[in-house]
């Protein structure tokens, strides 16, 4: 019988029209294309008296490609060498594919090789930064992944009031979900921050003196003898011309004093006094097993009040879950006595055995 079919090796062309193949038949192989021939392995089988053709076992093997060697800024993903197989391609983030993203060990020349050249990964490109009124940006030759764009406000002649930039100075060139270029926030603004003076009935200034304030200059204000604070003592002048926090007022210390407020479940641990007088501050503390809710640290603003409020002191979650416990267990102890003690016979109430003396039981 003819040899059987190969799937890595063929005839070679004298003996591919041969019809009869007597017992001692010998046939040459030649490997298929992207096989080669084991080292050791003849390419020769022979027809034997079993009329089983030998030897059986594989002589000629996949060719195998070069591995396609690293990928700047980029990962290669290759399973095997050999003939028919595949590499692919992807970029880190920051960066794209130019190229194609797979490529396969295909013949070439007599041999095997990759089909494509391979590809390489890009930094991802930016449009140019947006400009802004009364500003510019500091220029690149172009705007790629990490970029950083500066922006500085216009100088205005003398004796005009200055652009103040508002937002952040420097912005990057970074990227979105779809590896599209995208700045990393949108640009600063240049505009004319003008906040008023400040006064604080009271008190005065201690840092911060001037005939007019921009944008970020701060002022520091304390409260005259006899007067305490409410608020904070340093305000900043903020990108809406108003000053940020708000002013401060300086209160009386000779207003009427209050009284410890009424803590459930919790004490005060600082500052605690039979009464107290405009800006005085206590700390409270909650009980073992409860959970502060509010400020520990609140003050005094008269009439028997508190900023930010008084805090409260509930049971905390874990403790809740415990007694949550201990009750469904007492609930089931319950249950679990109730039916056996009316249940556990059917439904049947225990009585005193009968007797022949007796006729009647009794319960």
């Amino acid at each position: 019988m003819p040899p059987d079919r190969l799937q890595n090796a063929e005839l070679k062309e004298s003996f591919s029209t041969m019809k009869s193949f007597p017992v001692g038949t010998t046939v040459s192989y030649v490997c298929r294309p992207g096989y080669i021939g084991i080292p050791g392995k003849s390419l020769t089988r022979t027809c034997g008296e079993d009329l089983q053709w030998s030897p059986t076992e594989q002589f000629c093997t996949e060719r195998k490609c070069n591995h396609p060697g690293q990928l700047e800024h980029g990962f290669i993903n290759v399973t095997d060498l050999t003939f028919g197989s595949t590499a692919t391609f992807s970029c880190e983030g920051g960066f794209r594919l130019r190229g194609t993203d797979e490529i396969s060990c295909v013949i070439k020349n007599k041999g095997v090789d990759w089909n494509r050249d391979l590809p390489f990964c890009e930094r991802i490109p930016c449009a140019p930064p947006p400009s802004i009124a009364n500003g510019r940006y500091t220029e690149a030759a172009n705007y790629v992944y990490q970029t950083p764009v500066t922006y500085t406000c216009d100088d205005v002649p003398k004796g005009a009031d200055p652009f103040s930039l508002i937002g952040p100075a420097t912005i990057f060139c970074t990227y979105d979900a779809h590896s599209n270029g995208v700045w990393s926030e949108p640009p600063p603004q240049c505009r004319v921050i003008k906040c008023d003076n400040p006064k604080v009935e009271n008190g005065k200034k201690k840092t911060g003196f001037g005939p007019s304030y921009k944008y970020k200059d701060s002022v520091m204000f304390e409260c005259d003898p006899g007067y305490f604070m409410i608020g904070s003592e340093v305000i900043t002048c903020g990108e809406n011309n108003t000053w940020s926090p708000p002013k401060p007022t300086c209160e009386s210390v000779l207003e009427s004093s209050g009284f410890t407020p009424n803590i459930n479940y919790g004490r005060v641990i600082d500052g605690q006094k039979p009464s107290y007088s405009v800006g005085d501050f206590i700390t409270i503390e909650c009980y073992a097993g409860y959970t502060l809710h509010g400020e520990a640290r609140i003050q005094y603003i008269g009439e028997n009040q508190w900023i930010p409020g008084v805090p409260t002191c509930q049971l905390s979650a874990y403790i809740t879950a415990i007694i949550c416990a201990i009750v469904a267990l007492v609930v089931f102890l319950a249950a679990f006595w109730v039916y056996k003690k009316f249940f556990s016979q059917n439904g049947k109430r225990d009585s005193t055995p009968c007797t022949a003396e007796y006729k009647i039981c009794k319960a």
